[in-house]
């Protein structure tokens, strides 16, 4: 056999096991476990780390305000040295549609060592202790909450004894780009971490969704959260992996009714999103980077160029081979598509988007390399992202 043939088949015995061995990362039936209500419904305090978030927030505010939970709830949102009015649009919104008790903070500027999220996120958590919550919602600023969202999760960590749990939210998809993209984001990060391992105890795969997670005070304690992930770029993974690593029980499935209404009209828009941490999920590692090029090209490349090369050389073999793993691929990609409530034929363009992928990943390294480091919101982290190498 030819190099070329063994590259096929090696990329088809790759989509035999992902379709078989990856905890079934393709399915998008996860959603929140089996819960009853609670006799007694505990307190719970939401923080909200807010940066420059005036033009989501009243959209996802709102929302949060107007949570049918039985128990104590309030919000508190830290602004985060925001420029545009982010904490008086706040209020503003609250005095306007009324509902939980709103508190907004400011941190300051983080101190070095901090990414400046988990500075906020600190804050707001050392306001919340005053209160004395038995659990705490982290939600980022642009997530809007359907009026039951509190009242689902808590039940839903309560019947199941789970310390975190965690959504992915819906992210928008309206833009072309938006279409090509992003439900790729989602079924590649399921693909890295499978949501059915997640729950495992005593498994190594820890993964929470930022936008959207429920966690025990007591279990945060535990964890030292977040003082032990300050450095994270990748807060929510980070996160998942400090409560896990300290005998926490966490749980992760995709959301119903919990959407980002951030938007993400342009490519550059998307590109910067998914760089500015790609690299730090490497842990800056040149040899984890060649990996990863390596890998996505030989998964995600060679099938449709191994089909069309085969069939113009007549190398009927390698033309199947690779034909038989880019269906795979496609078959593995529908049912996100079917979540995002997207045309099936984008399907067979995830070679595409993997390839759009691969060049933000090689650029999140370059810009590493730069010193410029991830960016985020006018901030630059060059410090490697040393939390994700905690176990």
């Amino acid at each position: 056999m030819s190099a070329v043939a063994w590259i096929t088949v090696g990329s088809l015995a790759a989509w035999l096991w992902l379709l078989l061995g990856q905890g079934f990362f393709w399915r998008t039936d996860l959603r929140l476990p089996p819960r009853r209500e609670p006799d007694d419904w505990p307190s719970v305090c939401i923080v909200v780390p807010a940066r420059d978030e005036a033009a989501v927030l009243p959209e996802s505010l709102p929302s949060l305000l107007a949570q049918d939970y039985p128990g104590r709830a309030e919000v508190f949102l830290v602004d985060d040295g925001s420029s545009d009015g982010t904490g008086e649009l706040a209020r503003e919104l609250a005095r306007t549609h009324g509902g939980l008790p709103l508190t907004v903070g400011s941190p300051g500027e983080p101190p070095a060592g901090w990414t400046g999220k988990l500075w906020a996120v600190r804050h707001g958590i050392g306001l919340a202790r005053a209160r004395g919550p038995e659990y705490l919602l982290l939600t980022d600023a642009d997530i809007a909450h359907a009026p039951d969202s509190l009242r689902t999760l808590v039940a839903a960590a309560r019947t199941g004894g789970f310390d975190l749990v965690s959504q992915m939210a819906r992210l928008r998809v309206e833009s072309g780009w938006e279409r090509l993209v992003v439900p790729a984001f989602v079924y590649f990060f399921a693909q890295l971490y499978p949501f059915r391992w997640i729950a495992v105890k005593g498994s190594r795969t820890a993964a929470a969704a930022g936008g959207c997670v429920l966690l025990r005070a007591d279990a945060a304690e535990r964890a030292r959260i977040p003082d032990a992930i300050r450095h994270a770029v990748i807060d929510d993974v980070a996160l998942a992996r400090a409560v896990k690593g300290s005998g926490g029980h966490i749980w992760l499935g995709l959301a119903e009714r919990v959407d980002s209404v951030r938007p993400y009209p342009r490519l550059h828009d998307l590109w910067r999103m998914v760089s500015r941490s790609a690299y730090a999920q490497l842990r800056h590692n040149p040899l984890l980077l060649l990996g990863t090029v390596l890998g996505l090209a030989v998964v995600y490349l060679v099938p449709p160029v191994a089909l069309f090369t085969g069939l113009f050389s007549g190398h009927t073999r390698i033309a199947a081979a690779g034909g038989l793993a880019w269906l795979l691929m496609t078959a593995t990609y529908v049912p996100m598509l079917r979540y995002y409530r997207q045309p099936l034929w984008l399907a067979a363009s995830l070679p595409v988007t993997a390839f759009l992928y691969l060049l933000m990943t090689v650029d999140s390294a370059v810009q590493h390399y730069r010193g410029r480091g991830a960016a985020w919101k006018g901030r630059t982290y060059a410090r490697p992202d040393t939390a994700l190498d905690e176990r």
